[in-house]
């Protein structure tokens, strides 16, 4: 079956066909890291780190590039504010950047470049522009004529003049048209600076993730451009001028772009006080309860965060958690035991899998596909509830945790059978009478509590006795 996107630069629906078989080039762009991430860094971070576990879900082997902006007005006014080196800014946020990461459960990029460590090929690239036309040097500064690329504004849908009306014009300006724009910057008294052929200075911002996505996919066409929706203009559009002026090919086949994210219905500010960074919200909710709630809505649509919200996306987790506890219990009744699948039930099960499939395909509906993982949680507690049925049940429940996986999710039972499972445990096969599950997990429960309280003595009877109706429980180290 073929995969359809929204492809931003078309305005249209477009099935997916990357330039090699098989093989997929995505740029996404990243942080900058002058402040702590925030909520709608969260939600940019989980849709495509989830695009990318759906492509290689269905088969594509595919590389993900992300960079981080680490030279940038931003970071040089924050560096002045604290009074501290532009260095130290920029390292506190990339290392808290990680740990936002980490904390999320979300997976580094293929590649993660800084834009610090690239100016070299930045440099070279504004040198090559220059030299075809595309752009010139005024006393330092480097800008690009935009009026030399007659595609500007296809991604954005404006015209020229309509920019025009919406540019600031300096009286200082040194740019030969109000809509060119930077390339390279001059040094400043103590600003960060490189070598160039115009002298000390640094890479505008725009030129940064035309260069680092072309190097580190190894491509001058990638398949997939990737970021927010504010972004578009001017920052995606000065990305295609700057690359298809020195390559002459397109920049990139596919753009995808994710809408906006408010607070509870304002746009997102310190000075409003709604400002919730990743860490304000991990110490309410898991990071399960977070990405639940991002993809509860499709990546295109612009989307409100709310903590009443989240409280909602919280209790639908909650149920998740606990058929994954019952599924713990009925499990150990189908070790070694004769149970199968009913035929109904197995196609039942395998046909929400072809569901899941067949809503992502569709421009990557996240929202119907965890409609999808609902459906299956359904249908495993109908399955649990009949004896006939509860290896169907368990079946459900992996192909809920596949699947979950597939959207970044990490399902799994709930802390309180963790702590049940931190005794291997095991029903012999043909053991006869096997003990009811709630049996057994009390009494595991009460020797682990005799453990705690180091009254070995009624541990080893209750250990005894359960192995005398056929469960053995073995000390593990760590949970399992």
């Amino acid at each position: 079956m073929p995969i359809f996107f929204q492809n931003s630069f078309s305005k249209k629906k477009e099935e997916f066909v990357p330039l090699a078989p098989r093989e997929v080039k995505i740029y996404s762009c990243g942080v900058t890291v002058y402040d702590d991430c925030h909520v709608g860094h969260a939600r940019s971070l989980t849709i495509f780190d989830v695009l990318k576990k759906y492509l290689e879900y269905r088969g594509y082997a595919v590389k993900l590039v992300r960079n981080i902006t680490d030279v940038d007005d931003k970071i040089i006014n924050k560096a002045k504010a604290e009074d501290v080196s532009f260095d130290e800014i920029r390292r506190r946020y990339i290392d808290n950047y990680y740990r936002d990461l980490k904390d999320l459960e979300i997976d580094k990029a293929d590649f993660e470049p800084l834009a610090t460590e690239n100016v070299f090929y930045m440099v070279d690239h504004v040198r090559q522009l220059i030299a075809k036309g595309s752009a010139y040097e005024v006393d330092g500064d480097v800008y690009f004529s935009v009026r030399s690329f007659a595609d500007y504004g296809r991604l954005s849908g404006q015209g020229l003049d309509e920019m025009l009306t919406a540019v600031r014009i300096e009286k200082d300006e040194k740019k030969k048209d109000p809509l060119d724009f930077a390339l390279w910057k001059k040094a400043k008294e103590g600003e960060p600076s490189w070598k160039s052929p115009w002298g000390m200075g640094r890479p505008g911002w725009h030129i940064e993730c035309s260069t680092m996505s072309t190097r580190y996919l190894r491509t001058e066409t990638l398949d997939i451009h990737a970021g927010g929706r504010d972004l578009i203009f001017p920052h995606h559009e000065n990305e295609i001028a700057q690359a298809e002026a020195l390559t002459g090919k397109k920049f990139a086949k596919y753009w995808i772009h994710h809408g906006l994210l408010t607070i509870e219905g304002k746009k997102m500010s310190k000075s409003l006080g709604n400002f919730i960074t990743v860490q304000d919200a991990l110490k309410r909710y898991k990071p399960n309860v977070l990405k639940l709630f991002f993809l509860s809505a499709h990546y295109s649509s612009p989307m409100d965060f709310s903590f009443d919200a989240l409280e909602k996306t919280k209790k639908g987790l909650q149920k998740i958690e606990e058929f994954l506890d019952k599924i713990a219990g009925a499990r150990l009744k189908c070790v070694g035991g004769p149970l199968e699948i009913p035929v109904q039930s197995q196609k039942e099960i395998e046909g929400k899998r072809q569901e899941f499939q067949e809503v992502m395909d569709d421009d990557f509906n996240t929202a119907q596909g965890l409609a999808v993982l609902f459906e299956l949680l359904n249908m495993g507690n109908k399955y649990l509830n009949a004896q006939e049925t509860l290896a169907a049940a368990v079946s459900t429940a992996d192909m809920l945790v596949e699947l979950g996986r597939v959207l970044g999710l990490n399902l799994k039972s709930s802390e309180k059978m963790k702590d049940f499972l931190s005794q291997r445990v095991k029903i012999l096969e043909g053991a006869s009478p096997v003990l009811d599950m709630a049996e057994v997990e009390k009494l595991i429960n009460e020797r682990k509590e005799a453990r705690l309280l180091k009254n070995f003595k009624r541990a080893d009877e209750i250990r005894d006795y359960l192995k005398r109706r056929g469960v053995i429980v073995e000390d593990i180290e760590k949970s399992v």
